[in-house]
């Protein structure tokens, strides 16, 4: 609920949402371990949606888009966002990747 907080004190907060569709720091570890991604794998969630609620301005950004475009319209709520001191959330649907994979999550 910080950004409850951001939109009622004025702060233009840019919250940025890497949406893999899964709580993947505890898969890495559980799924190896158990065998079982119970309670990891999530939906496609529009985050930006709950965001609005409480008054942020928001973004959705997802595979139809070439770069040129998500700069763009990152470019142009994030010039709204300063200007209006509102507070905004971009939900960027993401693939799922090994990258940390053998890291420590603490």
């Amino acid at each position: 609920m910080e950004f409850d907080t951001f939109v009622r004190h004025k702060l233009p907060v840019v919250g940025i949402i890497g949406n893999d569709a899964c709580w993947t720091q505890i898969a890495r570890e559980q799924v190896p371990h158990f065998k079982s991604a119970v309670a990891c794998d999530l939906d496609y969630t529009h985050y930006e949606e709950a965001a609005k609620a409480l008054g942020t301005q928001s973004l959705f950004l997802d595979g139809d888009m070439d770069v040129k475009q998500v700069r763009e319209a990152l470019a142009q709520v994030m010039t709204r966002s300063r200007a209006e001191k509102q507070s905004l959330v971009v939900n960027v649907l993401i693939g799922k990747t090994n990258f940390r994979e053998g890291s420590i999550s603490v």
